[in-house]
């Protein structure tokens, strides 16, 4: 651990369960360590990307390497795609594990490793590399959409930021019911409201059940002509978040025009803060990815842009 400095903060993403764990593993490593409680900051790409980075020494994991974090003093965690090596920083990268895996590595050398720890940060690595062999791999859903149904700080707090209080959270009971009675009905509805965005990518609609799920299920079963499906929704800042998949790393490339970043076949991006209507950002998306829109698709005149994007099945 000779390598480590000190952290001043620990950056990860605040999407999902696995920078979750990964953000919370790395400050009890940061405690052990140095003896310091060291703040973590979660973001979205988008915000990320936007961030200044001024912390003389800070910790990164979850978020895709970049140019800029290639700083003396500074450590990134990461498993996302990148070409780029570390010159004057430390980069810990395996396409292979979840960011959450490679910070429990680093835990287990200083012998902060428990069942607790070892259950959770396996289903944190089923659930961000879907593995969906692994028995586990319902179940392994179902921790991730604690995060993304009640959200990265509500979910810190309600488990006091204490990892081992997230497994068997009575939350799940929730979640399990929502999967078994939701996610049937939310997959057969989706199927039949599949629009065009362009003749490369699918919106998908949504009204119930796992948005990542149902997607998926779609691509596995090729349920639409689409290599891209995406789903849009709208948070209660007014900030409008896409989502991304594909089956051949076609989904990247997307999500990279969008300031985003994520897995090649799993990622998303903040649509800018001009954009607040989920109607705004179709009109946005289609703007940015064809770049000769239709004369009369202007902000005020959604309704033929609408009227455009029916569905050809």
């Amino acid at each position: 651990m000779h390598f480590l400095t000190k952290p001043d903060v620990i950056f990860t993403h605040e999407s999902d369960l696995d920078g979750f764990v990964a953000g919370i593993l790395l400050q009890r490593l940061a405690k052990r360590l140095f003896d310091a409680d060291v703040r973590i900051e979660a973001y979205h790409y988008q915000a990320w990307k936007l961030r200044e980075l001024r912390e003389k020494a800070a910790w990164v994991t979850d978020l895709n390497y970049e140019a800029r974090m290639d700083k003396k003093d500074w450590t990134v965690i990461d498993h996302h795609a990148t070409d780029l090596v570390a010159k004057e920083g430390r980069l810990i990268h395996d396409l292979k594990k979840s960011a959450s895996l490679l910070c429990y590595e680093l835990c287990r050398e200083t012998e902060l490793n428990s069942p607790e720890l070892d259950r959770l940060v396996h289903l944190s690595n089923v659930a961000d590399l879907f593995l969906e062999e692994d028995p586990d791999f319902v179940l392994a859903n179902d921790y991730a959409n604690l995060v993304k149904t009640y959200g990265f700080w509500n979910l810190h707090s309600l488990i006091d930021g204490k990892l081992e209080n997230l497994l068997n959270h009575p939350l799940l009971e929730v979640i399990l019911v929502k999967r078994r009675v939701e996610d049937p009905m939310g997959l057969e509805w989706s199927k039949k409201n599949v629009k065009e965005l362009i003749p490369t990518i699918g919106m998908v609609e949504t009204v119930v059940g796992n948005t990542n799920l149902i997607v998926h299920q779609l691509l596995e079963q090729q349920a639409t002509r689409f290599p891209i499906l995406m789903t849009m929704y709208r948070k209660a800042n007014n900030v409008v978040v896409v989502s991304l998949r594909s089956k051949n790393g076609e989904a990247l490339k997307i999500a990279e025009k969008l300031q985003g970043g994520g897995h090649a076949n799993a990622c998303g991006a903040v649509l800018p803060k001009s954009v607040k209507t989920i109607p705004e950002g179709i009109l946005y998306m289609r703007q940015l990815l064809n770049p000769s829109p239709r004369k009369d698709a202007g902000l005020n005149n959604l309704e033929s842009l609408f009227a455009s994007i029916e569905t050809k099945e």
